[in-house]
């Protein structure tokens, strides 16, 4: 229950968490676009598609959706380059990830309808933005708007080499990457436990950050691409549907929240108003916390 583990992609709700109750402050709009918030010479050409630049075009809302169609620089590089990303702990600068962004295609235009692909550089974005609103440090702004008012005691952004930062699995090697982790702080960096885990989601849907209508107001909800079927996306969490095809038809309702490519998982269960928290750390089948909340969910009877 205590152990700290690396909640990888869940950290995805943190950031979100934060674009909320900035949304909130009056401090920003979801439909601002992130010319604002940056220097021309930053966002340009950072998407064209089919020979039109769309990047002054990109909004907050784009960014949280996954609705920009950038393409995810790791996932979508090389096998080379995702190999390296698994076994070398390098950093990622955001600077450097902007310029290689800049070097691949999009998927598609900005926004286009029922059109939704993760990418890691879409919350890395956000989370640039969050810290130039707030003119602080995104761990700052973690600590000050969810840490310290949930009062989670084993939270954090790792930020130094005095941080605990434990191991990951890829089959049977464990794995320390210090350096990739301190360097991709808003889209997959936080380090969390299954019990303060629990309290944070329990805050995100609940209300106790931010007002929940928010989540009836953004009601945009696109599939993911094919490799992370059946995963839909909401504002800023993955929703995974319990109907339909993919799961026989057994299921009710659907999942809400997040998995992380470590095999760390975060979902609430609406249709019987349950949480699971978990982490099976292991890296080979990012599919796997979120086909094994799936089947926990199907079996719960009521």
């Amino acid at each position: 229950m205590d152990t700290p583990f690396v909640i990888a992609s869940i950290t995805k709700l943190f950031t979100t968490t934060c674009i909320f109750i900035l949304k909130e402050q009056g401090k920003l709009s979801l439909d601002d676009e992130i010319t604002t918030y940056f220097k021309k010479d930053i966002v340009k050409n950072l998407h064209v598609y089919k020979g039109q630049e769309y990047s002054h075009r990109l909004t907050i809302s784009n960014l949280l959706f996954h609705t920009s169609g950038l393409r995810d620089l790791i996932e979508e590089g090389s096998s080379k380059s995702k190999k390296r990303a698994i076994v070398k702990d390098e950093p990622i600068d955001f600077n450097e990830t902007i310029i290689k962004t800049k070097e691949i295609k999009p998927h598609f235009a900005p926004g286009r309808r029922k059109r939704a692909h993760y990418a890691n550089i879409n919350f890395e974005i956000l989370g640039k933005i969050i810290e130039i609103v707030t003119n602080s440090t995104l761990e700052d702004v973690y600590r000050q708007l969810i840490i310290e008012p949930l009062k989670l005691k084993n939270t954090y952004l790792p930020t130094d080499e005095d941080n605990f930062i434990p191991y990951v699995y890829y089959k049977n090697t464990a794995f320390y990457r210090p350096k990739l982790l301190r360097s991709i702080r808003a889209s997959g960096g936080c380090i969390s436990t299954a019990r303060e885990l629990m309290v944070s989601i329990k805050a995100f849907f609940n209300g106790k950050l931010f007002n929940p209508t928010v989540f009836h107001e953004l009601k945009v909800n696109n599939r993911l691409q094919a490799s992370m079927l059946p995963i839909h996306y909401g504002a800023g969490y993955m929703r995974v549907p319990l109907t339909g095809l993919a799961n026989l038809f057994m299921g009710k309702g659907e999942l809400m929240g997040h998995s992380g490519s470590t095999g760390s998982l975060a979902f609430y269960y609406p249709e019987k108003d349950m949480f699971f928290i978990g982490d099976v750390n292991q890296m080979k089948n990012p599919a796997t916390p979120v086909r094994l909340v799936m089947r926990l969910a199907m079996s719960m009877k009521t």
